[in-house]
């Protein structure tokens, strides 16, 4: 490494307007999207829950994505794999974990829905249906909303590679560009649709495709934290300048099958896994933080520790909480009189 690269290497995150502890604090929250996705593997196998969708190897997208945005103001409308998006937001390790186990107190959906249909009206994350991409008409209609009350407020919105062929996702960008809304869409490319490699599934690149609609499309490293945190930025900072919205293609890999159902050896090779392995973000963001100084292995083994005794904690209070009641099936489906006088 040369003088030029030191330098290089030195101010990358300062450039962005980023601090030696945030940085610290992005890498914090990929690990801790990494060990908990490890963790619900271990469950699944021992049978303590039924059913996990993994997102290893798309944490850095998704935490670099949440701190780019305004984490007070904007609407959010992740997919089912974005563990290290919505932790990065605000949700909690117990909080997943209640919904991984379908407990009463699991605030996404009171143990109703599948693990990865995340949703927090205090945290403003807009639950989402299994359908895929129908998110994504969501989204633009809540960006619709803030040009419409005049509120300098974005919506933010992943989803897959292959559920961006869906005629949600081309209605979606169709009526934002007409529009101009402020919505950014992120599609996390981990290069298989469920089975379905990228090459049998996608023409061309998907980023080319918010050309057709009239707004910018972009494709980023997923894998590298800053230069995702830089582009969703710059793309927030355009929507709120009323300039429309912007489409994100981050490119990764998923390390792990597409869920616990899936058997990934019969549609790819180790060997091709195994070289995934070697882009991976959230180790290629501690190399860089060591690099930098401001980071070591012995903090490092201290905070897996810490993480660890987090999502063991998490997974104790939910093994013991209470299943939802019979009687409470049709809670929060049908608004009380009450609710109803409110609304008129």
């Amino acid at each position: 490494m040369n003088d030029n690269d030191v330098i290089n290497v030195e101010n990358q995150h300062e450039q962005l307007g980023l601090s030696d502890g945030q940085v610290i604090d992005m890498y914090r929250y990929m690990l801790l999207a990494r060990k908990f996705d490890e963790r619900n593997l271990l469950l699944q196998r021992a049978g303590k829950i039924n059913f996990h969708v993994s997102g290893v190897g798309q944490e850095t997208a998704q935490v670099a994505a949440a701190f780019a945005l305004d984490r007070e103001k904007d609407y959010f409308l992740p997919y089912y794999r974005d563990y290290g998006f919505v932790l990065a937001v605000g949700m909690t390790p117990r909080e997943l974990m209640l919904s991984a186990f379908a407990k009463a107190e699991d605030p996404n959906s009171g143990g109703r829905q599948m693990p990865g249909h995340f949703g927090s009206k205090r945290l403003r994350i807009v639950t989402g249906s299994s359908p895929v991409t129908t998110q994504v008409p969501h989204a633009v209609g809540f960006a619709l909303a803030a040009k419409m009350k005049k509120q300098d407020f974005v919506s933010f919105v992943t989803f897959g590679e292959g559920s961006s062929n869906q005629g949600d996702f081309h209605e979606g960008c169709n009526f934002a560009g007409v529009h101009k809304l402020p919505v950014i869409l992120m599609c996390e490319n981990n290069q298989y649709a469920i089975s379905v490699p990228m090459h049998k599934q996608i023409s061309g690149k998907i980023s080319d495709r918010a050309l057709g609609y009239g707004f910018p499309g972009i494709r980023v490293d997923g894998n590298d934290a800053l230069e995702v945190y830089r582009v969703v930025k710059e793309a927030r900072e355009r929507a709120i300048r009323g300039e429309g919205p912007t489409l994100i293609e981050a490119m990764m890999y998923r390390l792990s099958p597409h869920s616990t159902s899936d058997n990934d050896l019969a549609y790819r090779t180790q060997e091709e896994v195994d070289e995934n392995w070697k882009k991976d973000g959230v180790a290629r963001m501690k190399s860089y933080l060591i690099r930098l100084g401001i980071w070591d292995e012995d903090k490092d083994a201290d905070l897996v520790v810490q993480l660890n005794m987090e999502i063991k904690e998490a997974t104790e209070y939910a093994d013991r909480a209470p299943f939802p009641k019979p009687e409470d099936t049709l809670l929060h489906v049908y608004a009380s009189a009450e609710e109803e006088k409110s609304w008129q």
